[in-house]
């Protein structure tokens, strides 16, 4: 140990002589390669027997002679011939014979390639000759091939193994077999410090990423950034432009449809294939609803605007068939590529459209049968504004008001639009300034928030369609937590557009008690629009108390034998989510109680079918005046409008009641079926709803009901007491009735007497569970 620290200490004597030797190198040099080249053909000599290597210099420290290497000392004078190795380190390339060339040099598959990085680079040999002992110690130091020379000296094989295994390789990311080691080379400069009147600029320590060549400076990012690229399906570099590998794709198979689909799908913004497995419920809603209308009239052009994966295209042509002639469109050509291999994975022919066709492309004999499905690449307001359709559906990521002119520009008469929304925080009352900018409509967070926002989509869908001299009919809106659906029947003319217009007004919301109410029609200006309201917070609270929210739709949310007829069909192809939904729709479309709930509607017995036209005699709507394959008569167009403002005093109330909301502090509430059976018992009509688990659908106002809950309310401390009305004075008694409560059982008797004149039919044949799934 003695003589190594002894050689150590000589060593470091030689670097310092070699300094001095820089003025005499050409001479020196001169006589060296004579001196090599006589005993080259000698045989023998001195420097022969020291393998090439000279005495330089005799540095006399502890008696031990240093000699310098040859090879150092041919590095000094060739200059910028034989430069430090350490400044073309980024051109070293990993010595793996199975690896790609053009990968830096900190991305190896083991730890032993760093090691053999050094061994590439010339190390600095010594050769120490004992005086005493006649001992020859041959010294290599190695530099890290990773590190500059000022953060990481030149040091003996068991140091460099030990450096590159803690610095570099415990800390690496890995990805495929390979390891991304942390660099710390100039590749990735930090901003220069200014200290003084000098400029440090300082290196930062990094990572270079295998498949784009980006370099990270911390490791949790690098994780984060190769997770994106494997998520795109990007596994290659990115100089290489390859497809992802089938291996990368996932099949996801959804009412007997199989898509294949990337492992980021469900996220919009970081994939161009976006798959929500969440929004299976909105698929079935909409498949059902194009269901119907295919059994209006066949064939039906349908188109799928935002088609991604191609999966909501598929299942209607694959369920569907012949009914049904499917486009399939995006502008994404990475989503429209696999739209076509889904379309193959489901045997579904492609019809390319016609500028695909002249480039060559063909896929399929181009016959037009039940198995073939159009896809095409354009933006969805061109396709729609070139060609008519008679389903339209918009499912674009956020809003689609940008795209509203366009479907209603050329969908045909009778046709249906659905449009899903999935911008959740401006239409929830979340971002108030996006709901004013896109939907042109104030609105705030309330506790029936959810309704608001239907009816705020469905305002926005009526002044597109009347702008297009078109009219709307409302057949289902629903709203839940990730999305808001509308399907709306499209009527054309100026007097349907003029009628659906007319429905769009402001709403008066109390921001005390809550009550809200619709403002009236007319122009003129009210000189107190508090009195509208059935509250009296106006005069018992100081200031404002009420804010003016809108313009809302304020016509029904729901058509009840569209409904039922979508249940049919939710039946008939086994979509077993849908069908719990669909018959709360349905009680709620009629403002019945759960133990009321029936297949056959009031309207529906009225309704023959006679030609394939559906009649109904009283208590109808434009849905069921349909003539397979050809349009309406102006007749019945003038009929339809009249059954609508008819039926306008028949509509579902509007809004809910959250029972929590409005509960009494100290009370404990009755149970919500025994409060929906009290108000029924009073007079009013009542219903659950799907916007709230816990709302109560009823046209009782905001006083009655409170009164109500609170009678058969009972103190927390009585809680062993069987729930029971609580007397007190001035209330209302059970079997006593409102005069609203009144003239609306007069109204209904009247109607009831109206619909005995007509002619009935069983239209429904198949029997469905009484009971209505509340959500």
């Amino acid at each position: 140990m003695a003589a190594l620290e002894a050689a150590e200490a000589a060593l470091e004597a030689a670097e310092a002589a070699l300094g001095r030797r820089q003025e005499q190198k050409e001479e020196e040099e001169e006589e060296e390669e004579n001196h090599n080249h006589d005993h080259d053909h000698e045989g023998g000599g001195e420097s022969a027997a020291l393998n090439g290597l000279v005495i330089s210099e005799n540095v006399k420290s502890n008696n031990v002679d240093v000699k310098i290497p040859e090879s150092e000392l041919e590095a000094e004078d060739k200059g910028a011939e034989e430069e430090h190795p350490r400044e073309s380190d980024s051109n070293i390339l990993d010595v793996s014979s199975d690896y790609p060339r053009d990968k830096h040099i900190s991305i190896q598959r083991h730890l032993a390639d760093l090691e053999k990085l050094a061994d590439l680079r010339e190390g600095e040999f010594y050769t120490v000759v004992s005086q005493k002992t006649d001992l020859r110690v041959t010294d290599e130091r190695k530099p890290c091939p990773l590190c500059p020379e000022e953060k990481f000296k030149a040091c003996y094989s068991h140091k460099l193994h030990r450096h590159l295994q803690n610095l570099h390789w415990k800390v690496s990311v890995e990805f495929e077999g390979y390891r991304m080691c942390i660099c710390h080379l100039p590749c990735r400069p930090v901003k220069p410090n200014v200290v003084g009147d000098q400029t440090l600029s300082k290196m930062g320590a990094h990572y270079h990423c295998i498949i784009c060549s980006a370099t990270i400076a911390r490791r949790t990012d690098m994780i984060g950034h190769i997770n994106r690229h494997v998520n795109k399906g990007e596994t290659e570099p990115r100089f290489i432009t390859v497809r992802a590998p089938k291996s990368s794709y996932r099949v996801v198979k959804e009412s007997a449809t199989d898509v294949q689909v990337l492992p980021n799908h469900s996220t919009p913004q970081k994939t161009d294939s976006y798959f929500n497995p969440k929004m299976k419920l909105n698929r079935q809603l909409i498949f059902c609803a194009l269901a119907v209308l295919a059994g209006e009239r066949k064939p039906i052009e349908c188109l799928d605007a935002f088609g991604a994966t191609g999966i909501m295209g598929l299942q209607w042509a694959k369920h569907l068939r012949s009914s049904v002639k499917v486009t399939i469109n995006d502008c994404n050509e990475n989503s429209v590529t696999m739209i076509k291999e889904n379309c193959h994975l489901n045997k579904m022919k492609v019809k390319l459209n016609i500028r695909e066709e002249d480039n060559g492309e063909t896929v399929g004999n181009g016959e037009e049968n039940s198995d073939t499905i159009e896809v095409t690449k354009m933006d969805a307001n061109v396709v729609m504004h070139l060609r008519s359709f008679d389903f339209i559906h918009l499912d674009p990521f956020g809003t689609s008001v940008n795209y509203l002119d366009s479907a209603f520009r050329n969908v045909r008469n009778l046709g249906i639009v659905s449009v899903t929304s999935t911008d959740i925080s401006s239409l929830y009352a979340k971002a108030q300034h996006v709901a004013l900018r896109h939907y042109g409509c104030n609105i705030v967070r309330t506790e029936y928030y959810k309704e608001l926002a239907a009816r705020t989509v469905i305002a926005a869908v009526t002044r597109a369609a009347a702008r297009c001299n078109k009219g709307i009919e409302v057949l289902l809106a629903v709203a839940l937590e990730h999305f808001v659906l509308v399907v709306v029947r499209v009527l054309r003319g100026p007097t349907p557009a003029d009628d659906s217009a007319k429905k769009v007004r402001y709403l008066i919301h109390c921001q005390w008690c809550e009550e809200r109410v619709f403002q009236k029609e007319g122009n003129m200006v009210e000189e107190n629009p508090y009195q509208q309201l059935p509250c009296d917070c106006h005069g018992s609270m100081p200031g404002k108390t009420a804010v003016l929210l809108g313009p809302l739709w304020s016509g029904a949310l729901f058509n009840t034998g569209f409904l039922r007829r979508m249940l049919l069909e939710a039946v008939q192809y086994g979509l077993d989510e849908a069908q719990p939904l669909l018959k709360t729709l349905i009680c709620e479309a009629e403002c019945t109680t759960l133990k009321h709930f029936s297949t056959h509607s009031p309207g529906d017995e009225n309704k023959q079918e006679e030609c394939g036209v559906y009649i109904r005699t009283s208590n109808t709507s434009a849905e069921s005046y349909i003539v397979h394959g050809k349009r309406k008569s102006e007749e019945v167009l003038r009929s339809a409008a009249k059954r609508q403002r008819a039926e306008h005093s028949a509509e579902h109330p509007p809004f809910y009641y959250n029972v929590h909301r409005h509960s009494i502090k100290g009370m404990n509430m009755p149970k919500l079926n025994k409060f929906l059976n009290y108000l029924s018992e009073a007079g009013y009509r009542i219903s659950r709803t799907h916007f709230d688990p816990m709302g109560v659908r009823t046209n009782a106002p905001l006083a009655q009901f409170k009164t109500i809950l609170m009678k058969y309310s009972t103190p927390t401390y009585v809680g062993a007491q069987a729930e029971g009305p609580v007397h007190l004075p001035g209330e209302i008694q059970v079997g006593e009735e409102v005069p609203a409560a009144a003239a609306v059982k007069v109204e209904e008797a009247e109607l009831a007497e109206d619909d005995k004149s007509g002619v009935t039919a069983a239209m429904f044949t198949e029997s469905y569970p009484t009971h209505c799934a509340a959500e």
